[in-house]
């Protein structure tokens, strides 16, 4: 019975790989039987019916056809009497012309039907695919902002976390992947227009940023009030392992409709009950579906402490801003870019006032004056120091760096400030008194190591001119479990660091503004037909973007827009399949009917030895009422053959070794 049930996991393996390699190869074989068809139909002989390439793995003849599977899964072929993408010349051969069921004794209006019928029936099918993934319901990421990158466009024109984007270049956003989408295909700037939370119209027009291999505005999707739906709660928790909430007994699916008795209706109103009450005892009450009945739900109370800042007892440097979003207090104060701040309210920065803390010291005072010194560079003479007052707004205390390099944000005033890896004071009282640590020193690097707990954990090193001090000040809070870890300090004067190995302490007065360790599922939002024809509505939709989105694709990788780093080729779209197979049946549908699509646009690029290049010589002869010439037809041929081998190795050389961020 053990043994069955270890071998559970390799079965639902098995049947995931066989899902995708089914439903895949009906892409295939949809797109080749199209071909089939009309080639019948126009009374034209079919020598072989082949899903794949390469040598021929099964075979068996019915009639006069062969069908068979070959060894290269990516495609398949129909081999038609006086068509072969091998052997181009037939198409020129007279001998083989004069047999009445060859396809090149055919009419130019039948070998166009023949052609264009593989394409025709991806359409039809990818139709089709949409169409029943609609009337059974997907779910897809709502629309709504959640996280915004701070330094990124969207961030500094003013969108905010809880906005709802509307529209792109006039195009409607029904969904999260909308924006990420309608910004990669998208050529200049972007005009956006949408509301924020407190519903605020906005329209905004920016460059997007385009450092990574597609453009991009810095948005993120929006979480939820269910707790992580995971299927494994053993293998992915539903908390962070150390956190206050793993203490919790959160299970998968749980949906947080109270806090301490105050009503949540998303995921906005939660940080808002979080930040306020960030240093107490909270009670979280959840919805939680029966065991044995999935439509009945009762109510469970799980009690969370709060989560205290892990400190080390030390004081840095703050550098110059970094980044200032418009219309902000910052800038309506007069704050400019690589302005210093050295004093708030007449408390210096660094000595009297961490600045690590600035967040939570400006969102304290939403709505008051604060008055705020800063010393600017200039050119040729000494430093300015001028004071200013500017009136923070309201929100959110502290948002940790997501990625390295980023600045610390100061999110109630609209601004962003280096800090440097500098020690300017030592906490008496702190961790990392009493080490031997200096004012004047500096950090290079942090090394933290391995949880025991957990497994594949491994020690870490960070260079902190590598990753910011923020950054590496962030990953301290976000892992609770982590008891002491080695800085390696350089002290003024020296070249060469040395290790120290403080024990963190938590704080008593400092507490974060976070979900406590609790990992949130995303929002998303159900899209389910009404009847089959509004399903057929929403596929014939969802079918005119996709092919919008492809030629869009295209025009940027030519113009250098998008990277092709950004591309996917056999192997990653095997990869792909795999996922969303897992995700659901519905969720694979929507997959397929991408890839028909994809598969029926491409196919009909007119490059030789695609559908799409057989038309342009179908065309050709139309027009100059006779066939291209057998040298025409090789050449072409050859250079098109070498064009899908090279770009089929440059895909599969980008799935396997391209940095794909």
């Amino acid at each position: 019975m053990d043994n069955l049930l270890a071998a559970i996991p390799y079965l639902d393996r098995i049947t995931n790989i066989a899902t995708v390699a089914i439903g895949l190869g009906l892409v295939i074989f949809f797109h080749e039987l199209g071909h089939f068809a009309v080639a019948k139909w126009c009374n034209v002989m079919v020598e072989r019916f082949s899903i794949g390439f390469g040598p021929v793995l099964w075979r068996k003849k019915w009639g006069e056809t062969e069908y068979a599977l070959s060894a290269i899964p990516f495609g398949g072929y129909v081999k038609m009497l006086g068509q072969d993408d091998i052997d181009p010349g037939q198409m020129a051969d007279e001998q083989v012309a004069a047999d009445p069921r060859s396809y090149t004794a055919k009419s130019v209006p039948q070998r166009m039907a023949i052609i264009s019928a593989g394409v025709t029936m991806n359409i039809i099918t990818g139709i089709l695919f949409f169409a029943f993934a609609f009337h059974s319901g997907i779910e897809a990421l709502d629309r709504e902002v959640g996280f915004v990158k701070v330094g990124m466009p969207a961030w500094e024109h003013g969108v905010r976390e809880g906005d709802v984007i509307t529209s792109m270049n006039g195009r409607k956003v029904e969904e999260f992947q909308d924006i990420l989408r309608q910004t990669a295909l998208s050529r200049g700037n972007i005009e956006i227009v949408g509301k924020h939370a407190d519903g605020t119209a906005y329209h905004e027009t920016f460059s997007p940023d385009r450092s990574g291999i597609r453009r991009r505005i810095g948005t993120g999707y929006q979480y939820s009030l269910r707790v992580a739906p995971v299927r494994d709660p053993e293998k992915t928790p539903v908390t962070i392992p150390g956190s206050p909430a793993s203490q919790a007994a959160f299970l998968p699916g749980d949906l947080i409709v109270e806090v301490d008795g105050v009503p949540v209706q998303n995921f906005m109103a939660l940080k808002d009950v979080l930040a306020a009450k960030r240093k107490d005892t909270l009670k979280f009450t959840v919805e939680r579906k029966e065991k044995d009945q999935s439509d009945k739900t009762s109510r469970v109370e799980l009690t969370v402490a709060p989560e205290p800042f892990r400190q080390i007892g030390l004081r840095m440097s703050i550098g110059r801003i970094t980044d200032l979003r418009i219309k902000s207090p910052a800038v309506t104060a007069g704050l400019e870019l690589n302005d210093l701040i050295t004093h708030v309210d007449g408390r210096e920065v660094g000595r009297d006032l961490d600045p690590m803390r600035l967040p939570e010291y400006f969102e304290e005072r939403a709505g008051q004056e604060v008055k705020v010194t800063i010393t600017k560079e200039v050119k040729g003479s000494e430093p300015q120091s001028r004071e200013v007052t500017l009136v923070p707004e309201k929100a959110i205390a502290w948002s940790g760096p997501r990625d390295e390099k980023d600045p610390l944000e100061i999110q109630a005033i609209g601004a962003a400030v280096d800090v440097l890896p500098n020690i300017v004071q030592i906490n008496p009282e702190g961790p990392a008194a009493n080490l031997g640590i200096q004012p004047g020193d500096s950090i290079v690097s942090l090394e933290i190591p391995a949880d025991p707990d957990q497994k594949g954990s491994e020690p870490r090193q960070m260079s902190v001119a590598e990753v910011g001090w923020p950054y590496a000040y962030s990953v301290i809070q976000d892992t609770p479990r982590l008891k002491k870890l080695t800085l390696n300090v350089r002290s003024s004067g020296s070249t060469d660091p040395r290790p120290v190995v403080v024990e963190l302490k938590d704080s008593t007065e400092w507490f974060q503004a976070s979900t406590r360790g609790l990992l949130l599922g995303a929002m998303v939002r159900e899209l389910k037909a009404e009847s089959f024809v509004d399903a057929m509505e929403m596929s014939f939709r969802h079918t005119r973007n996709s092919v919008l989105d492809i030629y869009l694709t295209l025009r940027n990788l030519v113009s250098g827009d998008l990277s092709i780093r950004s591309l996917h080729g056999p192997i990653g779209i095997a990869k792909a399949a795999s996922v969303v197979a897992e995700e659901g049946f519905a969720d694979f549908l929507m997959f397929l009917g991408l890839i028909s699509i994809n598969l029926a646009v491409i196919n009909f690029l007119p490059i030789p030895v695609l559908d799409g290049g057989h038309m342009v010589f179908l065309l050709w002869e139309a027009i100059a009422r006779r066939k291209p010439s057998e040298r025409v037809l090789v050449t072409a041929t050859y250079i098109g053959f070498a064009f899908v081998v090279g770009l089929m190795f440059t895909v599969i050389w980008v799935d396997l070794f391209a940095d794909k961020k």
